[in-house]
């Protein structure tokens, strides 16, 4: 099938699917005889477990990592979980960053008068020194 084809069924875009191969995540395409590349079922179902991979929150070399360990034979299911178990507490660590930052602006917005006048703590937070800051 074409690249549009690939596309539709994996649900990346060309472009991605192109940058992929040409980082080498995926083999490259065989090409028919006008060049256009041309995908297999396989390429196809590659580009749908990395799709699938990428919307869980894996970056492109732990997408390679879990590649591999797909078409390892010899596998064993417990790096793919060790990949999975790291994935989940980065994103944990990421969640707790974000909500903190949340309770940062949610402080600040609290501080500010919001009138019509030119003092703003939020501006005045966001202007001292690191480490200088309201909490």
């Amino acid at each position: 099938m074409n690249i549009s084809a690939a596309a539709h069924r994996s649900g990346l875009s060309a472009k991605t699917i192109r940058y992929y191969e040409e980082i080498g995540l995926i083999a490259p395409a065989a090409r028919a005889e006008n060049g256009y590349r041309q995908y297999d079922s396989q390429a196809v179902d590659d580009l749908q477990f990395i799709a699938r991979a990428r919307e869980v929150g894996f970056d492109l070399q732990e997408c390679r990592q879990l590649l591999d360990l797909l078409r390892d034979p010899h596998r064993q299911s417990r790096h793919a979980q060790k990949l999975v178990l790291e994935k989940s507490q980065h994103l944990q660590q990421r969640i707790d960053q974000l909500v903190a930052m949340q309770r940062e602006l949610h402080a600040m917005a609290e501080r500010c008068r919001g009138d019509e006048g030119p003092d703003c703590a939020i501006l005045e937070d966001l202007a001292a020194p690191p480490g200088a800051h309201h909490r």
